[in-house]
């Protein structure tokens, strides 16, 4: 029986060589989903929703299409298909990995499942995602495109997407693993780390927010902190921790309880 939830993102930064158009980095990937395997085996009752960006394959051709912006035209269609090419390409290798360690993985695409409208969701039937967490299965959402009633077409972020699903699946934590050793109060001299967000401090830490170094249609770091503080507002005892998965171990203590990296918190 499932006592409690994390969601878990692998970011794109960290799964692929984000300055090498569809560059996987295939050791370090290899390796997350051995810690991910470890943790949950030692913790019967942790239910895990995970998800991973697309870091080097599908942000490069949006960035060319704009798809982010909205589709419109036969040539930005082209695009958008060519983001949904990219984004399963990397799933796939996400999947492949984590199932050579055993996981219960099952992948729901959002291309696939997922109705936006104005970048954002709309209309998302999460009965199959709830059941797979039941069944003691792991479902594995990412980075995608999606149609949207206004835009046409456009793309919804990891965090789009845990966005929506929180307030249903009610996680304990949200663990964001990228290669930023947390949010960076200086960025972009990157001197000190900022170790907690929350209501009170925002304000202060705001201007020193800034987006990610590599290309990153979904807004960077500044958009995941202001956006994982808003869920945590309206999601009683919600934290949220960003850290890198860089250095070996980190996310298997993660998953155990500890809280690398900068915490964010209502």
């Amino acid at each position: 029986m499932v006592q409690r939830i994390i969601f878990l993102k692998l970011g794109g930064s960290l799964i692929t060589e984000k300055k090498q158009p569809a560059t996987p980095r295939m050791e370090v990937l290899g390796r997350l989903a051995k810690e991910i395997a470890t943790a949950v085996r030692d913790q019967p009752g942790l239910g895990l929703v995970l998800g991973h960006g697309s870091g080097s394959f599908g942000h490069v051709p949006a960035q060319t299409y704009g798809t982010r912006q909205g589709v419109f035209t036969p040539v930005e269609w082209l695009g958008y298909a060519k983001v949904w090419r990219q984004a399963n390409a990397l799933n796939r290798l996400v999947m492949d990995a984590l199932l050579d360690e055993g996981l219960p993985v099952m992948s729901f695409a959002p291309s696939a499942m997922v109705l936006a409208r104005s970048g954002q969701v709309l209309r998302w039937e999460p009965s199959n995602l709830q059941r797979t967490v039941e069944k003691g299965l792991i479902p594995v959402v990412y980075g995608d495109v999606v149609f949207d009633q206004m835009l046409g077409g456009t793309i919804l972020s990891t965090e789009d997407l845990f966005d929506y699903l929180a307030p249903i699946f009610k996680p304990q934590r949200i663990l964001l693993a990228g290669i930023e050793p947390g949010v960076w109060g200086d960025f972009p001299d990157c001197t000190h780390i900022l170790p907690e967000i929350n209501s009170s401090n925002i304000g202060t830490f705001q201007p020193a927010l800034a987006g990610s170094v590599a290309t990153d249609v979904t807004g960077g770091m500044a958009s995941k902190v202001l956006q994982s503080l808003k869920l945590c507002q309206r999601i009683t005892g919600l934290q949220v921790s960003i850290f890198s998965g860089e250095k070996p171990g980190v996310l298997e203590a993660a998953l155990r309880g500890a809280y690398p990296g900068s915490r964010i918190q209502a």
